[in-house]
């Protein structure tokens, strides 16, 4: 008797083990993360976070393609540094190219400091179906951004980019919890130290542009631009008649923050909080295959900053963003 009755209580486990278990076991499968371009502190900061068990995310970064760019000090001098790192203190298998990362992976971060091989390290990653988060600046040229997303499109795969300021000085909580009422208008700051193969703005200016934008959201007109050694201040003005300004920094004391001018309050913010939230958005965009930041916000983002710098050429003159991207558009065509 008490044989049987083992032998039922092991027969009702394994059916138990067979109807939920084993769904429940292939529902929880690793999503797994590969990046390209191992030469920013974001790989090992975003792989620290994402690996953490602690976080219990369904994601895993598993393997790595170091890239690097020869003419860009801030990609050469750090290539080697964290691609050791993400080796051997933990465990992301480096691969020698972009395809076998591809064929290893379920979706890519990529993360190349230089914007300028944005365009043609993304193109296998589309042509292999993979979803992909593409990290601050999106590309080297505007041109090269609205190629990327046509790309996206066309194959069909989410794609998205995104500064960490958007999530990280409490824009959101502020929108949720709708303290400030509609922004009417907002002058933000950032850090802009430049780099000489990018436009202006791209290289760090992008992260306050990256703050005005998720206040301000698409709709701008017009772009003007003062600059001196020292600072550059932009405005924007928008269809709606709102006005925001950008002001980068490069002397004196700097930092990341937001004047918003709202219909209930005027709010200060400027509490950077770091990438933990970013992440957070990354993890879900894989889990869910939602981009979270629609392809013509960050178009008219970088025709922003692309603007900016055609102001600045004209003394000042403001720039058409239509124009700019139109323009970007032609060029596409020009060189297909």
């Amino acid at each position: 008797m008490k044989m049987r009755q083992s032998y039922a209580l092991r027969f009702g486990v394994l059916v138990w083990i067979a109807l939920y278990a084993s769904p429940l076991l292939a529902s929880e499968k690793v999503f797994r993360i590969g990046m390209i371009g191992l030469d920013t502190s974001h790989v090992i900061a975003f792989t620290r976070q994402i690996n953490d068990p602690k976080n219990q995310y369904r994601c895993k970064v598993v393997a790595g393609y170091p890239g690097g760019s020869a003419d860009v000090e801030a990609s050469i001098t750090r290539v080697d540094k964290y691609t050791a790192q993400l080796r051997d203190e933990m465990n992301v298998q480096i691969v020698d190219s972009i395809e076998d990362l591809c064929s290893q992976v379920d979706g890519v971060m990529l993360e190349s400091v230089d914007g300028r091989p944005h365009l043609r390290q993304i193109k296998p990653v589309l042509a292999a179906k993979l979803p992909v988060f593409v990290d601050k600046p999106m590309a080297g040229s505007l041109e090269d951004v609205i190629e990327i997303f046509q790309l996206a499109k066309e194959q069909n795969v989410p794609c998205w980019s995104s500064s960490s300021l958007r999530y990280a000085i409490g824009i959101q909580a502020m929108k949720n919890e709708d303290t400030a009422g509609d922004i009417l208008g907002c002058d933000v700051h950032s850090p802009c130290s430049q780099e000489p193969h990018h436009p202006d703005l791209y290289w760090y200016g992008v992260h306050g542009v990256e703050i005005l934008y998720a206040l301000m959201g698409t709709g701008c007109e017009s772009v003007s631009r003062t600059h001196t050694q020292g600072w550059d201040v932009v405005t924007g003005r928008w269809k709606d008649g709102r006005i925001a300004t950008y002001r980068g920094i490069r002397q004196g004391k700097s930092g990341y923050g937001a004047t918003v001018y709202g219909s209930k309050a005027i709010l200060t913010l400027d509490k950077y909080e770091g990438y933990g939230a970013l992440v957070e958005e990354v993890v879900k965009f894989f889990t869910s295959g939602k981009s979270p930041v629609p392809a013509k916000e960050t178009i008219e983002l970088f025709a922003f900053m692309t603007a900016a710098d055609v102001s600045k050429a004209q003394d000042g003159k403001a720039v058409s963003i239509t124009e700019v991207i139109e323009q970007a558009n032609q060029k596409i065509k020009d060189t297909k």
